[in-house]
C-alpha cells in the first residue's frame, strides 16, 4: 500500500498563521494529477511540530476528504510521548487514514528497548498499518536495524521510512526483514541507491514542487530502467540540495510560494530564508524552469 512516489506534503498557512484549507486541497490535487502514489500529511515537512491537536486532526481530515480514496493517505501521528502517539493514531484511524507514520521518540532519547516498547505499544493499541520513521538528524537518536527487524514481526508494522543516511543500516533491514516490512527512503538523495538495494519508494520533499519527475524516477527503477533512473537522479541532485539549503521545510515552502502553489508563510520558530540562500534557491528554480528569471 505504501510504496512508490510519496510526498511529505507541506501545510499552507495564511498571512495570519491559520491553516489554509483551500490551498491545501489544491496542493493535494496537484500531487495526484502528477502521479504521486501516497499523500503524507502532518510530517516534519508539514510543520507538524507547530500544529496543536485540533489543527493536526483538521489537516488529516481535510487530506482524507480531498484525496477521496484516489490514493492512500499516510498520516503523521508520531510523538515522543507514547500515550500521545496512540491518541493521535486512533484519531487518524477514526477519520479514515489508510495508515500512520510514526517518528522515533525525540528529545527524551530512549534506549533501543524503550524505542521497541514505544512502537509495540502503538501497534498493540491501534489496529492500522504503521510506518516507522527513523531520522536521527531530527530526533537526536538512531533506531538500530535490529530494533526495526524486531518490530517487523508485528502485523501492524508494515514499513519504515529510513532517513538515517546509512545505506548499510537500510540494507541490513532489507536483508533480514524485507519480506515483512517495506523500507522506504526518507531522503531524496538516496532514493535510487536505496531502491536498488530493495527499497520500495520514497517519502519525498522535492515532490512538493516536482512530483512528476520524482514519480518518473521511481517508475524507472521499478521497471529496471536504471540508465533512465540514474539520469533523473543526477538531474534532480541540484534541486534536492536546494531543498536543504536551510532547515526543511523552509526552502521547499519558499519554492512552492515562488511557483505560485501556496503562500510561503511559516510558523515560528521557523523563519524566512536568509537573503543569500533565497538568491541561491531562486537561481536553482530558474535553472529548472520552475520560475522565470
Amino acid at each position: 500500500m505504501f510504496t512508490g512516489s510519496m510526498v511529505a506534503i507541506i501545510t499552507p498557512f495564511d498571512r495570519d498563521g491559520r491553516f489554509d484549507e483551500e490551498t491545501f486541497r489544491r496542493l493535494i490535487d496537484f500531487q495526484i494529477e502528477n502521479g504521486t502514489d501516497v499523500i503524507v500529511p502532518c510530517g516534519t515537512t508539514g510543520e507538524s511540530a507547530t500544529l496543536d491537536h485540533g489543527e493536526h486532526n483538521r489537516v488529516i481530515k481535510t487530506c482524507i476528504e480531498q484525496v477521496n480514496k484516489r490514493v492512500p493517505v499516510l498520516a503523521g501521528t508520531g510523538s515522543n510521548s507514547t500515550r500521545e502517539a496512540i491518541e493521535l493514531s486512533q484519531n487518524a484511524k477514526q477519520m479514515g487514514a489508510d495508515g500512520v507514520l510514526l517518528i522515533t521518540p525525540y528529545y527524551n532519547k530512549p534506549s533501543q528497548e524503550g524505542v521497541y516498547r514505544h512502537f509495540k505499544a502503538i501497534a498493540d493499541n491501534v489496529a492500522i498499518p504503521q510506518v516507522l520513521y527513523n531520522v536521527p538528524g531530527r530526533t537526536g537518536m538512531n533506531m538500530a536495524a535490529a530494533t526495526t527487524i524486531r518490530l517487523a514481526d508485528h502485523s501492524n508494522v508494515v514499513g519504515i521510512k529510513e532517513a538515517s543516511g546509512d545505506l548499510t543500516l537500510a540494507s541490513e533491514i532489507i536483508a533480514e526483514a524485507g519480506d515483512r516490512i517495506n523500507v522506504i527512503s526518507g531522503d531524496d538523495f538516496l532514493t535510487l541507491p536505496m531502491m536498488a538495494c530493495g527499497g520500495k519508494g520514497v517519502i519525498s520533499v522535492t515532490a512538493n514542487i516536482m512530483p512528476g519527475e520524482v514519480k518518473a524516477m521511481v517508475t524507472a527503477i521499478n521497471e529496471n530502467r536504471y540508465d533512465d533512473a540514474r539520469k533523473i537522479h543526477l538531474h534532480l541532485l541540484q534541486l534536492h540540495q536546494a531543498m536543504f539549503v536551510e532547515t526543511n521545510p523552509v526552502p521547499v515552502k519558499t519554492a512552492a510560494s515562488l511557483m505560485g502553489l501556496c503562500g510561503g508563510h511559516l510558523r515560528l520558530p521557523l523563519v524566512e530564508l536568509l537573503p543569500d540562500n533565497l538568491t541561491k534557491l531562486k537561481n536553482v528554480l530558474v535553472h529548472f524552469g520552475l520560475i522565470q528569471a
